[in-house]
């Protein structure tokens, strides 16, 4: 069970890598949202992409610290289901937001894992 919740969360950190890189690479952020790395919306998504690398560091320290999993089980539940929450409100667009959609969507199967294993271990 250890190397299933271990690869359960550092899937979720491979989730959250791309976002993460828009901060230190600004192109991405045409790639991954189809804007202009330059601009309001730009510092925004640059912040959105440090908050990404926060996320990737929980879900590092998740894999290996099982006694921080119930907060930071929470931290990445947060970042998935409350977007794929917003993204089904906003009418499921089309364009770069249904790829996040996506892969929110298919990073559920993790969660669901580390959800299970951090809410009934007695451990953490």
């Amino acid at each position: 069970m250890q190397t299933l919740t271990r690869s359960a969360w550092l899937l979720l950190a491979g989730v959250h890598i791309p976002p993460a890189m828009a901060a230190p690479f600004p192109g991405l952020m045409a790639q991954l949202y189809g804007v202009a790395p330059a601009g309001d919306v730009a510092l925004m998504l640059s912040h959105r992409a440090m908050l990404f690398l926060a996320i990737v560091l929980a879900c590092l320290w998740g894999a290996f610290a099982p006694a921080a999993r119930r907060p930071l089980s929470l931290i990445v539940a947060i970042s998935i289901l409350g977007f794929l929450w917003l993204y089904l409100s906003a009418g499921a667009p089309e364009g770069a937001l249904r790829t996040i959609a996506i892969a929110d969507g298919i990073a559920l199967a993790p969660l669901v894992v580390v959800l299970i294993q951090a809410w009934t271990d007695r451990t953490g």
